[in-house]
Protein backbone atom coordinates (compact mmCIF):
# COMPACT_ATOMS: atom_id res chain seq x y z
CA UNK A 1 0.00 0.00 0.00
CA UNK A 2 1.57 3.35 -0.57
CA UNK A 3 0.71 6.15 1.74
CA UNK A 4 0.17 8.77 0.00
CA UNK A 5 0.55 11.47 2.56
CA UNK A 6 4.43 10.85 1.54
CA UNK A 7 4.02 12.53 -1.55
CA UNK A 8 3.36 15.72 0.32
CA UNK A 9 6.36 15.28 2.57
CA UNK A 10 9.86 16.50 1.30
CA UNK A 11 11.37 15.52 4.46
CA UNK A 12 10.00 12.19 4.49
CA UNK A 13 10.93 11.84 1.02
CA UNK A 14 14.30 12.31 1.26
CA UNK A 15 14.79 10.02 4.37
CA UNK A 16 13.18 7.20 2.06
CA UNK A 17 15.32 7.67 -0.77
CA UNK A 18 18.28 5.53 0.16
CA UNK A 19 19.59 5.27 -2.84
CA UNK A 20 19.66 8.62 -4.25
CA UNK A 21 17.19 8.82 -7.07
CA UNK A 22 15.97 12.07 -6.45
CA UNK A 23 19.05 13.63 -5.99
CA UNK A 24 20.45 12.01 -9.58
CA UNK A 25 16.98 12.87 -11.24
CA UNK A 26 17.51 16.85 -9.49
CA UNK A 27 21.35 16.75 -10.91
CA UNK A 28 20.74 15.32 -14.30
CA UNK A 29 20.63 17.99 -16.63
CA UNK A 30 23.65 19.15 -14.90
CA UNK A 31 25.30 15.90 -15.44
CA UNK A 32 25.06 16.16 -19.19
CA UNK A 33 26.43 19.56 -19.52
CA UNK A 34 29.86 18.50 -17.74
CA UNK A 35 29.79 14.91 -19.04
CA UNK A 36 29.80 16.81 -22.66
CA UNK A 37 32.38 19.51 -21.67
CA UNK A 38 34.51 16.67 -20.74
CA UNK A 39 33.96 14.72 -23.63
CA UNK A 40 35.29 17.39 -25.52
CA UNK A 41 38.04 18.22 -23.53
CA UNK A 42 39.11 14.74 -23.96
CA UNK A 43 39.29 15.00 -27.61
CA UNK A 44 35.95 13.15 -28.96
CA UNK A 45 34.98 16.25 -30.76
CA UNK A 46 38.28 16.68 -32.89
CA UNK A 47 38.02 13.10 -34.19
CA UNK A 48 38.10 12.48 -37.61
CA UNK A 49 37.28 8.90 -38.17
CA UNK A 50 37.62 7.31 -41.51
CA UNK A 51 34.84 5.39 -41.07
CA UNK A 52 31.89 3.39 -38.91
CA UNK A 53 32.79 0.18 -37.10
CA UNK A 54 31.86 -3.08 -37.45
CA UNK A 55 30.46 -3.53 -34.40
CA UNK A 56 30.07 -1.82 -30.94
CA UNK A 57 30.78 -3.94 -27.98
CA UNK A 58 30.35 -2.65 -24.52
CA UNK A 59 31.19 -3.83 -20.94
CA UNK A 60 31.18 -2.81 -18.09
CA UNK A 61 29.79 -4.19 -14.33
CA UNK A 62 26.41 -3.00 -12.59
CA UNK A 63 23.11 -1.88 -14.36
CA UNK A 64 24.35 1.25 -15.42
CA UNK A 65 26.50 -0.67 -18.13
CA UNK A 66 23.44 -2.37 -19.10
CA UNK A 67 21.42 0.54 -19.49
CA UNK A 68 23.87 2.00 -21.41
CA UNK A 69 24.16 -0.90 -24.12
CA UNK A 70 20.30 -0.70 -23.99
CA UNK A 71 20.38 2.66 -25.27
CA UNK A 72 23.19 2.73 -27.63
CA UNK A 73 21.39 -0.47 -29.28
CA UNK A 74 18.19 1.16 -29.55
CA UNK A 75 19.79 4.66 -30.93
CA UNK A 76 22.13 2.82 -33.57
CA UNK A 77 19.53 0.25 -34.82
CA UNK A 78 20.72 -1.30 -37.86
CA UNK A 79 23.89 1.01 -38.47
CA UNK A 80 25.87 -1.34 -36.71
CA UNK A 81 25.36 -4.48 -33.99
CA UNK A 82 25.59 -3.47 -30.57
CA UNK A 83 26.90 -6.62 -28.33
CA UNK A 84 27.40 -6.19 -24.55
CA UNK A 85 30.38 -8.64 -23.19
CA UNK A 86 28.34 -10.57 -20.09
CA UNK A 87 30.70 -10.88 -17.50
CA UNK A 88 32.02 -14.53 -15.59
CA UNK A 89 32.43 -14.70 -11.85
CA UNK A 90 30.61 -14.23 -8.90
CA UNK A 91 29.42 -10.23 -9.01
CA UNK A 92 29.50 -10.01 -5.12
CA UNK A 93 33.13 -11.04 -4.56
CA UNK A 94 35.92 -8.17 -5.21
CA UNK A 95 37.14 -8.39 -8.43
CA UNK A 96 35.64 -11.73 -9.30
CA UNK A 97 33.92 -10.41 -12.59
CA UNK A 98 36.03 -10.99 -15.81
CA UNK A 99 35.42 -10.42 -19.72
CA UNK A 100 36.31 -11.68 -22.65
CA UNK A 101 36.73 -10.65 -26.11
CA UNK A 102 34.60 -12.47 -29.27
CA UNK A 103 37.24 -14.66 -31.40
CA UNK A 104 36.07 -12.39 -34.15
CA UNK A 105 36.91 -8.35 -32.81
CA UNK A 106 39.46 -6.60 -34.22
CA UNK A 107 41.02 -3.58 -35.29
CA UNK A 108 37.57 -2.72 -37.18
CA UNK A 109 35.35 -2.75 -34.28
CA UNK A 110 34.75 -0.29 -30.90
CA UNK A 111 35.36 -1.32 -27.22
CA UNK A 112 33.13 1.16 -24.82
CA UNK A 113 34.06 0.18 -21.32
CA UNK A 114 31.55 2.34 -19.45
CA UNK A 115 31.67 2.08 -14.78
CA UNK A 116 31.00 4.21 -12.09
CA UNK A 117 33.90 2.57 -10.05
CA UNK A 118 36.62 1.80 -12.52
CA UNK A 119 38.37 -0.41 -9.59
CA UNK A 120 37.59 -3.43 -11.35
CA UNK A 121 40.54 -5.66 -12.46
CA UNK A 122 38.76 -7.14 -15.05
CA UNK A 123 38.09 -4.21 -17.00
CA UNK A 124 41.57 -3.57 -17.15
CA UNK A 125 42.39 -6.88 -18.15
CA UNK A 126 39.92 -6.35 -20.99
CA UNK A 127 41.34 -3.19 -22.28
CA UNK A 128 44.76 -4.58 -22.51
CA UNK A 129 43.43 -7.80 -24.73
CA UNK A 130 41.41 -5.42 -27.06
CA UNK A 131 44.88 -3.16 -27.10
CA UNK A 132 46.49 -6.01 -28.28
CA UNK A 133 43.94 -6.73 -30.46
CA UNK A 134 44.31 -3.28 -31.98
CA UNK A 135 40.70 -2.99 -31.06
CA UNK A 136 39.74 1.37 -30.57
CA UNK A 137 38.60 1.39 -26.66
CA UNK A 138 37.02 4.36 -25.16
CA UNK A 139 36.02 4.09 -21.32
CA UNK A 140 34.28 6.34 -19.28
CA UNK A 141 35.16 6.11 -15.89
CA UNK A 142 36.08 8.23 -12.75
CA UNK A 143 39.72 10.40 -13.21
CA UNK A 144 42.38 8.69 -10.92
CA UNK A 145 40.75 5.09 -10.92
CA UNK A 146 42.89 2.29 -12.16
CA UNK A 147 41.39 1.71 -15.26
CA UNK A 148 42.47 5.05 -16.30
CA UNK A 149 45.48 4.29 -15.25
CA UNK A 150 45.62 1.44 -17.59
CA UNK A 151 44.27 3.75 -20.63
CA UNK A 152 46.88 6.01 -19.97
CA UNK A 153 48.81 6.76 -23.17
CA UNK A 154 48.03 5.46 -26.72
CA UNK A 155 45.97 2.47 -24.99
CA UNK A 156 42.91 4.10 -25.53
CA UNK A 157 40.64 6.99 -24.81
CA UNK A 158 39.90 7.66 -21.28
CA UNK A 159 36.69 10.41 -20.74
CA UNK A 160 36.60 11.32 -16.48
CA UNK A 161 33.00 10.69 -15.40
CA UNK A 162 31.29 13.65 -14.55
CA UNK A 163 30.53 14.01 -11.01
CA UNK A 164 28.14 15.98 -8.62
CA UNK A 165 29.76 18.78 -6.99
CA UNK A 166 29.14 17.45 -3.87
CA UNK A 167 30.81 13.76 -4.74
CA UNK A 168 34.26 12.28 -4.87
CA UNK A 169 34.98 9.50 -6.46
CA UNK A 170 35.75 7.41 -3.86
CA UNK A 171 31.85 7.49 -3.08
CA UNK A 172 31.21 5.60 -5.94
CA UNK A 173 30.68 1.83 -5.99
CA UNK A 174 28.57 -0.49 -8.90
CA UNK A 175 25.54 -1.05 -7.14
CA UNK A 176 22.17 -3.17 -8.57
CA UNK A 177 20.65 0.57 -9.52
CA UNK A 178 22.25 3.28 -10.30
CA UNK A 179 20.99 6.82 -10.27
CA UNK A 180 19.95 8.65 -13.11
CA UNK A 181 23.09 11.04 -12.53
CA UNK A 182 25.19 8.45 -13.03
CA UNK A 183 23.57 6.80 -16.03
CA UNK A 184 23.87 9.92 -17.91
CA UNK A 185 27.12 10.63 -16.81
CA UNK A 186 27.77 7.63 -18.51
CA UNK A 187 25.73 7.62 -21.83
CA UNK A 188 26.56 11.13 -22.80
CA UNK A 189 30.41 11.20 -23.45
CA UNK A 190 29.28 8.35 -25.54
CA UNK A 191 27.00 10.44 -27.00
CA UNK A 192 29.07 12.37 -28.36
CA UNK A 193 31.46 9.72 -29.51
CA UNK A 194 29.03 8.23 -31.41
CA UNK A 195 27.95 11.01 -32.98
CA UNK A 196 31.38 11.48 -34.85
CA UNK A 197 31.54 7.68 -35.75
CA UNK A 198 28.17 8.24 -37.77
CA UNK A 199 26.30 5.72 -35.60
CA UNK A 200 23.61 8.44 -34.14
CA UNK A 201 22.97 12.32 -34.58
CA UNK A 202 24.24 13.66 -30.92
CA UNK A 203 25.23 16.90 -32.08
CA UNK A 204 26.50 19.72 -29.16
CA UNK A 205 23.37 22.07 -29.24
CA UNK A 206 21.07 18.81 -29.16
CA UNK A 207 23.17 17.73 -25.98
CA UNK A 208 22.39 21.29 -24.39
CA UNK A 209 18.60 20.57 -25.09
CA UNK A 210 18.65 17.18 -23.50
CA UNK A 211 20.04 18.82 -20.46
CA UNK A 212 17.37 22.00 -21.09
CA UNK A 213 14.79 19.62 -20.85
CA UNK A 214 16.22 17.34 -17.71
CA UNK A 215 16.02 20.34 -15.46
CA UNK A 216 12.62 21.35 -16.95
CA UNK A 217 11.18 18.13 -15.57
CA UNK A 218 13.24 18.17 -12.55
CA UNK A 219 11.49 21.57 -11.62
CA UNK A 220 8.25 20.06 -12.07
CA UNK A 221 8.56 16.98 -10.83
CA UNK A 222 10.66 17.78 -7.80
CA UNK A 223 9.58 16.35 -4.28
CA UNK A 224 8.54 19.81 -2.84
CA UNK A 225 5.98 20.27 -5.82
CA UNK A 226 2.49 19.18 -4.55
CA UNK A 227 0.76 16.62 -5.82
CA UNK A 228 -1.66 18.07 -7.35
CA UNK A 229 0.74 19.62 -9.93
CA UNK A 230 3.14 17.00 -9.52
CA UNK A 231 3.18 15.00 -12.58
CA UNK A 232 5.33 12.18 -11.25
CA UNK A 233 4.06 12.10 -7.84
CA UNK A 234 0.14 11.86 -9.71
CA UNK A 235 1.76 8.85 -11.73
CA UNK A 236 2.82 7.65 -8.06
CA UNK A 237 -0.04 7.90 -6.95
CA UNK A 238 -2.01 6.23 -10.02
CA UNK A 239 0.51 3.39 -10.35
CA UNK A 240 -0.44 2.39 -6.65
CA UNK A 241 -1.81 -1.01 -6.13
CA UNK A 242 -1.55 -1.80 -9.99
CA UNK A 243 0.11 -3.64 -12.22
CA UNK A 244 1.23 -1.00 -15.39
CA UNK A 245 1.30 -1.55 -18.86
CA UNK A 246 4.12 -0.52 -21.15
CA UNK A 247 3.44 -0.17 -24.85
CA UNK A 248 5.86 0.59 -27.52
CA UNK A 249 6.78 0.27 -31.24
CA UNK A 250 9.49 1.03 -33.62
CA UNK A 251 12.84 -0.16 -33.52
CA UNK A 252 13.67 0.69 -30.21
CA UNK A 253 10.99 -1.67 -28.81
CA UNK A 254 12.46 -4.54 -27.93
CA UNK A 255 15.45 -2.74 -26.10
CA UNK A 256 13.40 -1.76 -23.00
CA UNK A 257 11.46 -5.18 -22.58
CA UNK A 258 14.46 -7.23 -23.60
CA UNK A 259 15.06 -8.15 -19.75
CA UNK A 260 11.38 -8.59 -18.48
CA UNK A 261 10.66 -12.37 -18.13
CA UNK A 262 6.90 -11.50 -18.71
CA UNK A 263 7.60 -9.62 -22.06
CA UNK A 264 6.71 -11.51 -24.95
CA UNK A 265 9.03 -11.54 -28.17
CA UNK A 266 6.55 -8.51 -29.68
CA UNK A 267 7.05 -6.59 -26.27
CA UNK A 268 3.61 -6.74 -25.13
CA UNK A 269 2.99 -7.07 -21.74
CA UNK A 270 -0.53 -8.46 -20.12
CA UNK A 271 -1.74 -6.71 -17.13
CA UNK A 272 -3.82 -9.50 -16.10
CA UNK A 273 -3.06 -12.12 -13.69
CA UNK A 274 -1.61 -15.98 -15.52
CA UNK A 275 -4.74 -17.91 -15.22
CA UNK A 276 -7.41 -14.69 -16.16
CA UNK A 277 -4.61 -14.35 -19.00
CA UNK A 278 -5.13 -17.84 -20.49
CA UNK A 279 -9.07 -17.71 -20.27
CA UNK A 280 -9.56 -14.32 -21.84
CA UNK A 281 -6.33 -12.95 -23.74
CA UNK A 282 -7.32 -13.04 -27.98
CA UNK A 283 -3.67 -12.81 -28.83
CA UNK A 284 -1.64 -15.16 -30.60
CA UNK A 285 1.16 -14.88 -28.17
CA UNK A 286 0.58 -14.07 -24.76
CA UNK A 287 3.46 -12.62 -23.10
CA UNK A 288 2.66 -15.31 -19.99
CA UNK A 289 5.32 -17.75 -19.95
CA UNK A 290 4.02 -21.51 -21.15
CA UNK A 291 0.82 -19.00 -22.88
CA UNK A 292 0.76 -19.72 -26.38
CA UNK A 293 -2.19 -20.72 -27.72
CA UNK A 294 -5.66 -18.19 -28.57
CA UNK A 295 -7.77 -18.13 -25.80
CA UNK A 296 -12.00 -18.01 -27.59
CA UNK A 297 -13.61 -15.02 -26.86
CA UNK A 298 -15.12 -15.54 -23.40
CA UNK A 299 -19.06 -15.84 -23.69
CA UNK A 300 -22.04 -15.47 -20.96
CA UNK A 301 -24.37 -18.18 -20.05
CA UNK A 302 -26.48 -17.41 -23.48
CA UNK A 303 -24.03 -17.87 -25.82
CA UNK A 304 -23.29 -14.78 -26.45
CA UNK A 305 -19.88 -12.40 -26.60
CA UNK A 306 -19.99 -10.40 -23.21
CA UNK A 307 -18.98 -6.86 -24.02
CA UNK A 308 -17.78 -6.18 -20.41
CA UNK A 309 -15.18 -8.26 -21.04
CA UNK A 310 -12.32 -7.17 -23.43
CA UNK A 311 -8.91 -8.82 -24.93
CA UNK A 312 -5.69 -7.04 -23.92
CA UNK A 313 -4.14 -3.96 -25.65
CA UNK A 314 -2.41 -1.03 -25.40
CA UNK A 315 -2.89 1.94 -23.16
CA UNK A 316 -3.65 5.35 -24.28
CA UNK A 317 -1.02 7.90 -23.27
CA UNK A 318 -3.64 9.50 -21.00
CA UNK A 319 -3.58 6.25 -18.58
CA UNK A 320 -0.51 4.78 -16.77
CA UNK A 321 -2.61 2.24 -15.38
CA UNK A 322 -4.29 -1.72 -16.61
CA UNK A 323 -7.12 -2.52 -14.97
CA UNK A 324 -9.39 -5.42 -16.07
CA UNK A 325 -13.32 -3.92 -16.41
CA UNK A 326 -15.98 -5.58 -13.53
CA UNK A 327 -18.04 -8.16 -15.11
CA UNK A 328 -21.69 -7.88 -15.06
Amino acid sequence: MLDETLLDAPDALALADRRGLLRGAAEAGARVRTAARHAAEAGISALRPEGRPRAVLVAGPGTAAAGVADLVGALAGAAAPVIRLQPTGVAPAAGALRWALPGWAGSVDLLLIPTTDGSEPGLALLAEQAYRRGITVVAVAPKGSPLSETLSGSRGLLVPMALAPHETAEEYAESLAASPGDLWALFTPLLALLDRVGLVEAPPEELEQVADRLDRTAERCGPAIATYGNPAKTLAAELADSLPLVWTEGDAAGRPAAGSPRSSPNSRACPRSRRSCRRRCRRTACCWPGTTRPARTPTTSSGTASRNRRPCGPVSSSSATARPRATS
